[in-house]
């Protein structure tokens, strides 16, 4: 856990950063306290606070294995990777509720042949469960109504409400031992987003972007999307890609659909860009004497919010507008991809940040949650995402670009075996299960045409291949370069990381 790391943040370093806080948020009207800038301070600033910024990551005892040494150092934390990456960037598309690994890449051909008889007590072996299906007493197993094929060299099952997904089957490296914690939605999407189950610490992007920094000076490290045509059944809060106690440079930025993608981003009406321009030159005249006055290690990345802000007013109109994609392109990603803000927009727009540049870009789309009505919900969540899923696998891979992005598919839990609540033949809905469920990944650093990983007879328990929240942390830092235990940062008197003191890099996936 890097406990030698000499260190420290400043006793008085929360007391010196909130009234700068505050009074630059306030005299700047930007508010875009979520701009995520961390590898190159615009030129105006630059000679202004150099050193600052780097005194402020080794004060806060950031990355400390590979970090530079450099105090004037104003990058990424990491001077270069641990070891050489086999991925620069990142797309997560984060299915929110819960898909059923039995419908979708896990066939249990056990559970039809047992359709409505009990779930053995040995199976459940006394496990808990949620207090919406632990009144049942008797646990119907319930049989996947769906069909599932061999598909590719590889013969992946994939489910029949997955067609497009099946033509990519090579590309796909299946995991069907994940497993966690959380039992409930809340908890269980923190845990896969941030690595805790409780709310405040900085999201998986928010430490990619801290260890790695962007590759687009123009543009955040970490940029989020939600889907605008999804069911809202379960909340998604900011938090999800906040930073946490890492510096506020680092959260996730979320892109919108609409005139402006992001929120206040455009100059006030009667404000134009040499009045901004003018403004931001002030601002960094002015920073000379803060620095030297009141030593606030937070100037500097303050300053560079700004400068982004002021960057990103020509860049995300550029990077949002789809307009000039091919009509071959809309074709491919699905009907949606001409409306900004859907599912199938926002993974062709994912392509276009990374090809861009930005690190981290992740899709949040909800409706998983089936607790009822399964046949019918997850065929619809389907339809609304499986063909751009699977084009945006085809689209990076046609670019060039498949070779070194990470693309990562899944949910922050799986189903039951067995039926929740009252059970038809034709109908039928599924409970929250952490122990055992399916994610796919493709792309950099994976192997491609693989299944790792199997579940038990009834899709209950992991068999073989477990892979835990912290294991696939660690094994998306390691595709990225990073060593999970060395990239750390100092906060109320401990070292902390994404993995927290668990996580292995599950060697059986990767190429």
């Amino acid at each position: 856990m890097n406990a030698g790391n000499p260190h420290e943040t400043p006793p008085n370093y929360d007391e010196l950063m909130r009234p700068s806080r505050r009074h630059f948020l306030g005299a700047s009207a930007l508010g875009l306290g979520a701009a995520a800038l961390h590898d190159i301070v615009g030129e105006v600033i630059g000679q202004v606070v150099g050193g600052a910024r780097g005194r402020a990551a080794h004060a806060a005892g950031g990355a400390t294995a590979g970090a530079t040494d450099d105090p004037s150092q104003a990058g990424p934390l990491l001077a270069a990777p641990h070891f050489k990456p086999r991925a620069k960037r990142v797309i997560y598309l984060f299915q929110s509720g819960g898909p059923s690994h039995l419908e979708t890449f896990d066939p249990k051909p056990k559970l039809r042949d047992m359709h409505g008889q009990p779930l053995p007590d040995s199976v459940r072996a006394g496990q808990r469960l949620t207090g919406m299906s632990g009144y049942q007493g008797v646990l119907p197993i319930a049989g996947s109504f769906t069909g599932f094929k061999k598909h590719g060299r590889a013969e992946i099952e994939i489910s029949d409400i997955l067609p497009y997904t099946a033509k990519i089957a090579d590309d796909l490296c299946v995991v069907r031992g994940m497993h966690t914690e959380a039992i409930n939605h809340d908890p269980a999407i923190t845990f896969f987003c941030s690595g805790h189950q409780i709310a405040g610490r900085p999201s998986m992007g928010a430490w990619m972007s801290y260890g790695l920094g962007s590759m687009n000076r123009d543009l955040p490290s970490f940029i989020v999307l939600v889907s605008k045509d999804a069911s809202r059944d379960q909340p998604l809060y900011a938090r999800l890609w906040g930073s946490g106690f890492l510096p506020s440079e680092h959260q996730g930025v979320q892109f919108r659909a609409g005139k402006e993608p992001v929120l206040a981003l455009a100059n006030p009406e009667g404000v134009s860009p040499h009045a901004r321009r003018a403004m931001l030159d002030a601002l960094a005249a002015m920073s000379r004497d803060a620095v030297a006055r009141e030593g606030d290690l937070e100037i500097d990345a303050r300053l560079a919010q700004a400068e982004m802000a002021y960057r990103m007013q020509a860049s995300v109109p550029e990077a949002a507008d789809l307009s000039g994609e091919s009509d071959e392109t809309f074709e491919l990603y699905g009907p949606g991809a001409r409306d900004p803000g859907t599912f199938a927009a926002n993974c062709l727009l994912a392509r276009r940040l990374v090809e861009r540049g930005v690190r981290f870009v992740q899709l949040f789309h909800q409706g998983w949650d089936q607790h009822g009505g399964l046949p019918g919900g997850i065929s619809h969540q389907c339809r609304q995402t499986d063909q751009a899923s699977a084009a945006l696998v085809t689209d990076l891979k046609r670019r060039g670009l498949l070779e070194d992005t990470l693309v990562v598919w899944g949910g922050e839990f799986g189903r039951t075996a067995y039926c929740q609540g009252r059970m038809t033949v034709d109908n039928y809905g599924r409970d929250h299960h952490p122990r055992a469920f399916s994610i796919w990944m493709a792309g950099g650093g994976v192997k491609a045409g693989h299944v790792h990983g199997a579940t038990d007879d009834f899709g209950y328990s992991v068999a073989d291949g477990g892979v835990h929240v912290h294991d696939l942390h660690a094994t998306i830092l390691h595709i990225l370069g990073v060593d999970h235990e060395r990239l750390t940062y100092r906060y109320q008197g401990r070292h902390y990381r994404l993995t927290d003191i668990a996580g292995k890099v599950v060697q059986g996936v990767m190429a």
